[in-house]
């Protein structure tokens, strides 16, 4: 009987060396009988595994009691720790947090030190790459110092790169520098900005007036100039009009430098909308204030042409107290508005035309805004934001959708939109510009569209002008 369970054990170990090797050389293991594999039996956890866990769970357990006991305790840190942290004693327990707190501190302090050695250590290792490859005559390649051609100096320098906070890391900010707030489209037109950086500081700025519009509207914004005084208009400046009598008078030539400008005087600029024909000026009528421009606004034609009374009435009575113009020219709804005691901030650019100078000459606020800029409120702050021709099918998509968006974001719940003769061709506007619309929002309180005719039909143009409010849920 030993011998036949000796010859078994023998054969049962031969059989187990048997399908070892043919599931080495098979990979995944042997048939069955019936030429199915059989399944693989989960293995059993390791026996130290089992027993690590135990000791975790008992040793889990022994704190608890002690824990709950009732005595003292005080859990004592490595060396490299401020001190231990007694647990029961509210007041020593404070010490250490505030010892805690001093502590990393300066490791922020340190870990900042130690960036700002690994950005110098970066530079003068690019400095050394840069010199060898010169000397093996290597072209220099753009982006070497972040992206500019070769390394920024002097006030460029300091427009494009951080500036160390002098108190050291700041909760608040989260940060121990400040970056300088320079446009990322800036790098796009370096020769430009270079130019209008080059400058003395303390100094006069230069007179640069067109160079400086060039770039913002080309999206380099906000300019980074910032070291030099302002220039004054020549010849002796006269003060303002007192309100309300500024909202309707022409300033004094005085109050403007003209050299940026074709016309060198207010005269010239109420004449180009009395003139037939001219050139392509921007808002070339919005200078004569006793013309086409006095009568905007004030009446409701039942078509696109919506009054600011019948705006107005459509709100709460005194509900529409602050709001913002885009692309408001010089000024003329926020005057309108301020008689109607609605205070209203106009942006506008000086295109060939001192127009900031003009809307702030009649008592009023301008600001200088690019269509592509994030409106700089607060969310949910105004209660009417308007726009007459400034938003359009000129604009690209995807950047009107950005700005109808920051409309939404700066109107209160129950603010309104005014879109005023919004211009566009027929197949873009229920194809583009209505689904454009109906993403963002906005509740339709009332919507015009009309065909744009002294053109001609066949061009097939239209305006549209709406209502559009914030829903109030």
């Amino acid at each position: 009987m030993y011998a036949a369970a000796k010859h078994r054990g023998h054969s049962s170990q031969h059989h187990q060396q048997h399908i070892d090797e043919a599931a080495v050389m098979g990979g995944a293991g042997v048939p069955n009988g019936h030429g199915h594999r059989p399944p693989t039996a989960p293995r059993p956890a390791p026996r130290h595994a089992k027993l690590k866990i135990l000791l975790v769970v008992i040793a889990t357990n022994l704190v608890s009691v002690y824990l709950f006991s009732g005595a003292s305790l005080s859990v004592h840190l490595p060396a490299s720790a401020p001190r231990a942290i007694h647990l029961w004693d509210s007041s020593a327990l404070l010490r250490d947090l505030n010892a805690t707190r001093g502590a990393l501190a300066g490791a922020r302090a340190e870990l900042a030190a130690l960036r700002s050695q690994c950005n110098a250590s970066s530079l003068l290792l690019e400095s050394v790459l840069s010199a060898l490859g010169a000397a093996h005559g290597d072209a220099p390649v753009a982006g070497d110092f972040g992206g500019w051609p070769e390394e920024p100096r002097g006030e460029l320098k300091l427009a494009v790169e951080p500036h160390r906070l002098p108190l050291g890391f700041h909760a608040n900010l989260g940060t121990d520098e400040l970056f300088p707030g320079l446009g990322f489209a800036c790098r796009n037109f370096q020769d430009e900005l270079s130019r209008y950086m080059s400058y003395a500081p303390g100094g006069e700025c230069p007179d640069d007036d067109a160079l400086a519009l060039e770039l913002t509207l080309k999206g380099c914004e906000p300019l980074p100039r910032r070291r030099c005084r302002a220039r004054s208009p020549a010849g002796r400046y006269v003060e303002p009009s007192p309100l309300p009598g500024s909202l309707w008078a022409i300033p004094p030539d005085t109050t403007v430098r003209w050299a940026p400008y074709t016309c060198k005087n207010y005269t010239c600029l109420v004449r180009r909308a009395r003139a037939r024909g001219g050139g392509p000026y921007f808002c070339k009528d919005c200078f004569d204030l006793d013309g086409k421009e006095r009568r905007r606004w004030m009446t409701d034609n039942g078509g696109v042409g919506f009054s600011i009374d019948s705006v107005l009435r459509s709100r709460a009575p005194g509900t529409v107290r602050i709001g913002l113009d885009i692309g408001g020219g010089t000024g003329t709804f926020a005057a309108r508005m301020a008689e109607r005691n609605v205070t209203v901030v106009t942006t506008t650019m000086d295109m060939d035309a001192p127009f900031s100078r003009f809307v702030a000459s009649r008592g009023l606020l301008p600001m200088q805004l690019t269509v592509t800029q994030r409106l700089p409120f607060a969310e949910g702050v105004l209660d009417l934001v308007h726009s007459m021709n400034a938003l359009g099918n000129w604009v690209p998509d995807a950047v009107l959708e950005a700005a109808l968006f920051d409309i939404y974001r700066v109107l209160r719940p129950g603010g309104v939109f005014w879109l005023d003769h919004f211009f566009c061709l027929g197949p873009q506007l229920n194809a583009t510009y209505v689904p454009i619309f109906d993403r963002v929002g906005f509740r339709r309180l009332r919507w015009k569209a009309d065909r744009k005719l002294d053109l001609g039909a066949e061009r097939n143009e239209w305006y549209v002008s709406a209502l559009l409010e914030r829903p109030m849920t």
